[in-house]
């Protein structure tokens, strides 16, 4: 999606758009988070968008995603696992294991799971499945999506000011971060296999 389009969608529909691609991409539906939020500070530098509308839009898209996602996995996640589990190869043995080891970080992984794409898609279903409690996943939720949207923005509206940053090309700073994970995990699980 170009720059042109985003803020002709802006435009077009306000900033609720912002929210939307946010919320979704939250929920799993596969969007580049990270580029859309240096986009939109990027763009903010520039004087193409409001930085209060946008941070508010973008702030409650990720958390509103995050909390949607929660209670899905609340009501429905465990139903869906029996059910459907054996089928992607998750057995209750592994369930169980992964769910106690989910347990042991779960802090760690609603708050800081915003940094790690994939892991920030599916915390929040884990959450809810495990029943974390709700006022604690809403404290690490809220602190772990402020403490990710706003310095992305502001990362975006900085080097926006100091470079000269083509917005065209912002979307491909996703692809590099996901690559820099992907080669990271990999790197890790080979670590912790060999050792």
């Amino acid at each position: 999606m170009s720059t042109e389009t985003i803020i002709e969608f802006i435009s077009s529909y306000g900033y609720w758009i912002i929210f939307l691609f946010l919320f979704f991409g939250i929920v799993g539906i596969p969007a580049p988070e990270e580029s859309l939020l240096f986009l939109i500070g990027v763009l903010i530098g520039n004087h193409k968008l409001s930085f209060a509308e946008s941070a508010v839009c973008a702030e409650a898209g990720v958390l509103l995603g995050m909390l949607s996602a929660y209670w899905i996995g609340k009501k429905a996640g465990t139903p869906f696992l029996k059910k459907y589990g054996r089928y992607i190869g998750i057995t209750e043995k592994r369930w169980n294991t992964a769910q106690k080891k989910y347990m042991e970080n779960h802090r760690f992984m609603i708050f800081a799971g915003f940094y790690m794409p994939g892991i920030r898609q599916i915390s929040p279903y884990f959450a809810g499945i495990s029943k974390v409690p709700f006022h604690q996943y809403l404290l690490y939720s809220a602190a772990g999506s402020l403490s990710w949207v706003l310095p992305i923005i502001a990362a975006g509206y900085f080097a926006g000011s100091l470079f000269d940053i083509n917005p065209e090309y912002v979307p491909y700073l996703g692809i590099v971060l996901l690559f820099v994970f992907v080669i990271y995990m990999l790197f890790k699980y080979t670590k912790n296999k060999f050792n």
